[in-house]
C-alpha cells in the first residue's frame, strides 16, 4: 500500500473476514463479508518520526500496545470492504504526515480592544436605561 511517498509493505497489515453485525438476513448469519485490518504501528517500517505522529494522534481505533484495528462493514461485498479498510488505513497515515503550520501569537490592535470596551460600554448603558427606576 502506497501514502504519498510512503510505502507499507502488504505483510504488515493483517486482515481478516469476520461477519458483520446489524440486520441483514441470512447473508449477515452464513457469509464473513466484513473486514478487520490490524495494523501495528509499533513495529511496522514506516519512519520513527511518523510512527510517533500516529501514536500520538490519540485515535480510539489504536490500542495501548500501539495496534490500529479497523473495521470495515459497509457494503455486502468482502472485496470493497476490504478495499474501503485499506482507503481508511490510508487516510489515516495520510492524517500523521500532514505537519501544522505553527501559531505565531498575536495582540488585537489598540483600536480594536478600545472598539471592544467602547460596545460594551454602549450595551451596558443601553440595559440600565431598559431598568425600572423605584422613585
Amino acid at each position: 500500500m502506497r501514502v504519498k511517498h510512503l510505502l507499507v509493505p502488504d505483510d504488515e497489515i493483517v486482515m481478516t473476514a469476520i461477519r458483520s453485525q446489524g440486520a441483514g438476513g441470512q447473508n449477515v448469519n452464513k457469509v464473513s463479508t466484513a473486514i478487520q485490518l490490524k495494523f501495528d504501528i509499533k513495529h511496522s517500517s514506516l519512519p520513527e518520526a511518523v510512527r510517533q505522529r500516529l501514536l500520538a494522534l490519540n485515535d480510539q481505533r489504536v490500542s495501548k500496545e500501539g495496534v490500529l484495528t479497523i473495521k470495515a462493514q459497509e457494503t455486502r461485498s468482502q472485496l470493497k470492504n476490504r478495499q474501503m479498510a485499506l482507503a481508511r488505513l490510508q487516510a489515516f497515515i495520510a492524517r500523521a504526515l500532514v505537519t501544522r503550520k505553527p501559531r505565531k501569537p498575536t495582540k488585537p490592535s489598540r483600536s480594536s480592544q478600545q472598539k471592544r470596551l467602547n460596545s460594551k460600554t454602549k450595551r451596558g448603558q443601553l440595559k440600565r436605561a431598559r431598568q425600572q427606576k423605584d422613585w
